[in-house]
């Protein structure tokens, strides 16, 4: 089993023109041909940043009390 990955272009009339030299000769073979635009491989999708949503709480009060009682409540 060979795995070959490369980059090509489609040309204007829609056809992907497939050239592959092979170490087989005189078989068949089964082709996988799996295709995505080359620029959404090449470019990493950019993470959502949540820095405008970060903060702190104000907490007045004892927070292991506070947990002790939200406990008991199970």
């Amino acid at each position: 089993m060979d795995i070959v990955k490369l980059t090509t272009e489609i040309d204007a009339s829609g056809r992907l023109n497939l050239s592959i030299p092979t170490e087989l000769t005189g078989t068949q073979v089964n082709v996988v041909i799996v295709m995505t635009p080359a620029e959404s491989v090449t470019q990493p999708k950019q993470k959502y940043n949540f820095s405008d949503l970060s903060g702190k709480l104000a907490w007045k009060g004892d927070a292991v009390k506070m947990q002790q009682a939200l406990r008991d409540e199970w």
